[in-house]
Parts: structure tokens; C-alpha cells; sequence
């Protein structure tokens, strides 16, 4: 994922991911999600993980599903500026894996 702060939302950010949404954890561990990290460059936000599930699609619907995550939405998203090369993207693009070397 890829995405960019609003102005003066960086700190806030922060804060909201050193105090996560109690529960929210367990939802990214039940729905496959490993290893996740999340950087800062400015005001650019990269995330990277690992998925070790075998239905992505149905486990991030079954992500949404979750009230801990409803809520961490809520908290987190208005911290985020429309992405300007997908415009049309309801959050954050979705980056495309151009190499790996396990």
C-alpha cells in the first residue's frame, strides 16, 4: 500500500499506530496477514505483507467485516489525501510487485 498524509496529520498517524485499535491485531493474524510493516518518508506511507492465506480477496472482505477494524478505518483514513495517480482508488493503490528474491 501506498499512501500520503494530509498536512498536519502526520503525528497523529503515529500516535494512532503506537496505540492500535484493541483487537486489531488478532483481526490481521485471522485473516492471514504476517509481517506487517509500515514506513514513513515524509508525508508518503509504504506497508508491506505477508499473506499466507489462500483466498485474499475473501479474507480482506472478512476484514472489513470486523468491527475493530471499522473502527481502525475510521481513526486512521481521514489521516489520508485521495492518492493523485488513482484518483478513482477508494483509499490507497495497491502496488504492483515488479521483483522478489526470496
Amino acid at each position: 500500500m501506498l499512501g500520503r498524509l494530509k498536512p498536519g496529520k502526520i503525528e497523529e498517524y503515529c500516535e494512532l499506530h503506537a496505540n492500535p485499535t484493541p483487537g486489531l491485531v488478532q483481526v490481521l493474524r485471522e485473516t492471514h496477514v504476517t509481517n506487517y510493516s509500515i514506513f514513513l518518508h515524509g508525508d508518503l506511507v509504504f506497508s508491506y505483507f505477508e499473506y499466507t492465506g489462500d483466498d485474499f480477496e475473501a479474507d480482506m472482505a472478512r476484514q472489513a467485516e470486523y468491527p475493530a477494524m471499522q473502527e481502525w478505518w475510521s481513526r486512521s483514513k481521514p489521516c489520508f489525501e485521495r492518492f493523485a495517480i488513482e484518483p478513482d482508488c477508494e483509499f490507497t493503490p495497491v502496488i504492483k510487485q515488479v521483483f522478489f528474491c526470496p
